[in-house]
Formats: structure tokens, sequence, C-alpha cells
């Protein structure tokens, strides 16, 4: 059980509770391979939230192998349950859910631990695909961006990076932790006193570890990537241990 002195939970963000519904759908069986999901206006208005929150979902669940989307009109449109969650990807599936309670050294941690493997394996690929992430950048970098605008382009870069290095697993697992991530990335940025400043930092890091990758330097990449995330989480007053001294060395 909880400690009382733990921190609460942050709560479920309208995306998650649209992941839960169709989660309960594919799990009970109402849902099957090769079904339609209802529209994204029916889902939306059904379950009350907005559209992009029912995207970011289905976004999730094609990540996970789960649906396939397609354009247009026609039997081939719209969202097609392509699997039914057993084994693995359940456990996937109900760790997008639930993530946003674990402990937050536990969150960080293993995000580090996550992209610091991507980053590696990208920077050693040989000329990885880095546009779509440098997009993301490009978009970040609009002066009018909200704070809140930005913290959700943040999410996709670095979701991004993981479905740039091709690692099926490490995509989903970043994508089942995405909430956890998320929500103690937004507490913490409350906590910024100059968002500006941050942002602007942020934004210098993050393209430094695009360049590294790009240079085909795993061991920059990697120590890039690190020093990233435990110094925002550090810098953000989030948490008081979250790397060895030596890591606090290199940042």
């Amino acid at each position: 059980m909880p400690s009382p002195d733990d921190p609460p939970s942050p709560a479920p963000r309208a995306w998650q509770v649209v992941l839960e519904h169709i989660e309960r759908d594919l799990l009970d069986d109402t849902l099957a391979p090769g079904d339609h999901l209802p529209p994204e206006r029916d889902l939306a208005a059904r379950l009350g939230v907005g559209r992009s929150s029912v995207r970011e979902a289905l976004r999730v669940l094609e990540v996970m192998g789960l649906i396939r989307t397609g354009t247009g009109s026609g039997p081939s449109s719209g969202a097609v349950i392509i699997a039914t969650p057993r084994g693995g990807m359940s456990a996937l599936l109900r760790l997008q859910v639930a993530a946003h309670g674990f402990p937050l050294d536990d969150v960080v941690r293993t995000r580090v631990a996550l992209e610091s493997a991507v980053v590696e394996d990208l920077a050693s690929q040989g000329a990885p695909d880095t546009a779509p992430v440098r997009r993301i950048l490009d978009a970040m970098d609009v002066a009018e961006r909200t704070r809140d605008e930005f913290l959700t382009l943040d999410a996709q870069f670095h979701l991004g990076l993981a479905e740039a290095s091709g690692n099926l697993v490490i995509t989903a697992t970043m994508a089942g932790l995405r909430s956890a991530i998320e929500s103690y990335v937004r507490i913490g940025a409350a906590r910024v006193a100059d968002w500006s400043a941050m942002s602007t930092r942020l934004q210098l890091e993050h393209r430094a570890i695009v360049e590294a990758v790009e240079a085909g330097d795993p061991g920059r990449a990697r120590d890039l990537v690190r020093a990233h995330i435990v110094g925002y989480y550090a810098d953000a007053r989030l948490a008081r241990e979250t790397s060895t001294p030596s890591e606090r060395t290199k940042t």
C-alpha cells in the first residue's frame, strides 16, 4: 500500500480514459481482430473527451501493434483491430494505464536506461532517419508555443527517437511509460520560475542529442541524453537522487 507520505498520483489524462475504454473492450472480447473502432468523433462524444485525446490513445495502440489506421474511405479506412492483447501485449497495455502511479525515481531510472539504449543504437546505425524528430523540434521552436504545447511536443520527440531506432520492444515500453513521464514532467514544469530559459535550454539539449546521433557518436549521445533527463528532474526539484555520483559529475 502507498505510504501516507507519498505524493498523490496524478489523475489520468483524457487520452488514458480512452485507452482504458478500448482496453476493456479488447480484453473482454467486445472487440476482436478485424473489427473497426468507432470513428474518432463518436468515441470523443461517448467518452466526453477531445478528438486529440482519442488520436493519442490510438497512436499508443498502433505502436503496440494492436490496431492499424488507414485514411480515406472504404473497409481499410479508420482504426482496425489487428491483434488481441494477450501475454506481453496485455501487460504493456495495462502498464500504460497504470504507469502514472509508479514511484518517480523508478520512472526516471528506467527512462534513462531506455533512452540511453535508444540513442546509442541510433548513433550506431549510420545515417539514421532523424527528419521526423527534427520536424518536431522545429515545431517546438515556434515562439507562440504555450508551455503545455511545448511539453506535448517534447513527449512526441522522445517517443519519436524510440520509433526511429526501430526497436519495437523499447518503443512499446516507452509508450507504456508515457503517462508517467508526461505527468511528472508537467509537475516539474510548474515549479520552474523561468520557463522561457528552461525551454530554450531543453531545446539546445534536444538538438545536441540529435547531432550526436547523426554524427555517429554513441557515447556522446548516451551521455547527453542522461544529462538531459537527470538534469531536468534535478532542476525542477522532482527527485533528490536520480543518478550515481559519477553521472552527476558528467552533467
